[in-house]
């Protein structure tokens, strides 16, 4: 009897653990937040100006053609039976039918994501290269001529527009080097030599502004933790810096890292528009902007509710992180 309530028993331990209750409060809110943004941004869309079945088709124009596109896409309907209509679709993974070539919505955007990720891969992974050795350093040496200097760089980085940072990295490495080709995309699978020169220079772009902004955020959470009685006292016990650092420091500096660290990511793979703008590069980003040009609804309806999901995903994540790092916070 004792040994068929004991997996009973483990089994509701777990349920009821604090980080699946605090797992499960942010799972709910996600839900809802992703509710309230389809919400918006339908409405949005048919509030901007202009005819999408009359711009879709173009030259093609005739009474009968825009009648019978009209129909097949549902826009003779009121908006609320449209909504609830797309909503319904979107939970099946039916994201409807582009205006502009006709093609699945989800085909579309599953054609793009490839190049979103890569974009935002290399562009966190240069941004961290630069953030934590750079604001840990300005932290640890606070008032000396390092410090300044990496606070005039990070400062520079942040001020700079993304497509001002673009064409200076095009300027050099492409027109006066001759070492990178200045845009366009080749997909890893296809030529990996060829997909890393392509993606670096807009990989810097990104990573160079988003290390500028993440390295401030790192030198004031090392600050503020290098100021704490625990880590006077490891200094006065006689503890090697090195030791200090690593285990005191770092480790609780972590947590405000990790938040700008999953917005930074959460924004690089919603789409860097002006980025992808600059450099010709076919992400998410670039793909909402040609969409509101064309008034293609299904298409940025798609886009967005994509890039929602891809944001909330990683703060999900993030939040998970939290209440596994810092018992305090599943436990609040």
């Amino acid at each position: 009897m004792s040994t068929s309530l004991a997996p009973r028993s483990r089994t509701a331990r777990v349920l009821g653990s604090p980080v699946l209750r605090f797992l499960s409060k942010r799972l709910l809110h996600t839900v809802i937040v992703l509710l309230g943004v389809l919400i918006l941004v339908f409405t949005l869309i048919h509030l901007v100006p202009g005819d999408p079945v009359r711009i879709a088709l173009g030259t093609r124009y005739t009474p009968e053609a825009y009648e019978a596109l009209r129909t097949a896409s549902g826009l003779d309907r009121p908006l609320i039976e449209q909504f609830f209509g797309y909503l319904g679709h979107a939970v099946t993974g039916d994201l409807g039918v582009s205006f502009r070539n006709g093609q699945p919505v989800t085909e579309v955007l599953l054609e793009r994501l490839p190049a979103t990720i890569s974009l935002a891969a290399v562009g966190l992974a240069i941004a961290l290269l630069i953030s934590v050795p750079a604001g840990t350093f300005s932290a640890l040496r606070e008032g000396t001529f390092g410090d300044g200097l990496v606070r005039v760089f990070s400062q520079f980085g942040v001020s700079i527009p993304d497509f001002w940072m673009g064409m200076l990295l095009i300027t050099l490495f492409s027109s006066i080097l001759g070492w990178l080709p200045s845009s366009g995309y080749v997909a890893f699978g296809d030529d990996p030599g060829e997909w890393f020169r392509r993606v670096l220079t807009p990989g810097l772009t990104v990573g160079l502004v988003s290390g500028s902004i993440m390295t401030r955020y790192i030198r004031g959470a090392v600050l503020e933790v290098a100021g704490a009685n625990y880590v006077r006292t490891a200094k006065s016990k006689g503890l090697r810096p090195r030791i200090v650092t690593g285990v005191h420091i770092a480790r609780n500096a972590f947590i405000p890292v990790l938040t700008i660290t999953g917005i930074q990511m959460a924004t690089m793979l919603g789409g860097v528009l002006v980025v992808e703008v600059v450099f010709a590069w076919p992400g998410l980003g670039r793909l909402v902007y040609d969409s509101v040009a064309s008034r293609d609804y299904p298409v940025v309806q798609g886009a967005v509710l994509l890039i929602a999901i891809a944001f909330l995903t990683v703060n999900l994540i993030v939040d998970a992180l939290y209440a596994l790092i810092d018992p305090r916070i599943r436990l609040s």
